[in-house]
């Protein structure tokens, strides 16, 4: 079946969906976006998902599409039409289409929004996860506002190639002091020789990933020892576990990191736990 697209306000099969040649977001990637989990054709922590679409406008002073409901009547029409069990709900919005011009267009130029949907393999998935990924480091080279999950990602293709060029699946980006800040496409995590859980605190310097939220809930319900702070390299090479969170992963575990194994080499039990633990918490809508 053909997969459709919502663009601008009408339902289109892919092959006729297209955005205009001067939209700000080709142009300057002038965008924010969100990626929603579909899980039995319902969406995960959509609630939390459109929270935080709504402070990244904000952030960058572009204003919502369309209201809310209105939003979520497009977002499940568009997983309905693609037929989306087990999946991914993209959504972009862009400043709009004007003159090209570095400074904000008129302010009734109009956003622009675009909605997709495709399904996952969710059994490569679940299998990806019992062998756990690989994760290389990268210096962190990009811009101190990636709170505000803009569709400006170009140093995250850098990194999530490099990743892929010495057969990992991740990159973490490292700070001048020698902390990791985040992966290309995801929040990280470690479990330190003390059984302690480890993440950087959310602030200007990561995405306040949906999942990232979700988990610490599970985290405090489950009475585990948690510290916000920044860790080094090294303790992460040192550390009993590791683990990356995203819509698209949930909670995935790191076995080897710049080509050194983590723990004893395999997915560790906290990770492995808290991925079957993490469903029963996030929001179906």
């Amino acid at each position: 079946m053909s997969r459709v697209a919502y663009v601008n306000g009408r339902y289109l099969p892919f092959a006729q969906a297209m955005v205009h040649v001067e939209d700000r977001g080709y142009q300057f990637s002038d965008g924010v976006y969100e990626v929603c989990e579909v899980r039995g054709g319902r969406l995960a922590d959509e609630r939390r998902h459109l929270e935080r679409l709504r402070r990244s406008l904000r952030e960058l002073r572009i204003a919502m599409p369309m209201p809310l409901a209105a939003l979520e009547v497009v977002l499940r029409e568009t997983v309905r039409r693609n037929r989306v069990r087990d999946g991914l709900v993209y959504i972009q919005v862009n400043r709009g289409v004007a003159r090209r011009d570095h400074a904000f267009p008129p302010p009734d130029t109009p956003p622009s929004i675009v909605v997709t949907a495709r399904s996952l393999n969710t059994a490569a998935a679940e299998k990806t996860a019992a062998e756990g990924i690989a994760v290389v480091t990268v210096p962190e080279n990009r811009w101190d506002r990636v709170d505000i999950k803009s569709i400006a990602l170009l140093p995250n293709v850098l990194a999530k190639q490099a990743a892929r060029e010495q057969g990992a699946k991740e990159a973490w980006f490292v700070d001048k002091d020698g902390y990791v800040t985040e992966g290309s496409s995801s929040n990280a995590w470690i479990v330190n020789r003390n059984g302690k859980v480890v993440t950087r605190p959310a602030e200007h310097g990561i995405l306040r990933g949906i999942t990232r939220t979700v988990l610490l809930d599970v985290l405090k319900e489950q009475g585990l020892d948690l510290d916000e702070r920044p860790f080094t390299v090294e303790e992460a090479q040192a550390a009993r576990e590791a683990f990356v969170t995203s819509a698209s992963q949930t909670v995935m575990p790191v076995v080897r990191l710049d080509g050194r194994p983590i723990g004893n080499g395999a997915p560790g039990l906290l990770a492995s736990a808290l991925r079957r633990e993490f469903r029963r918490h996030s929001e179906l809508t």
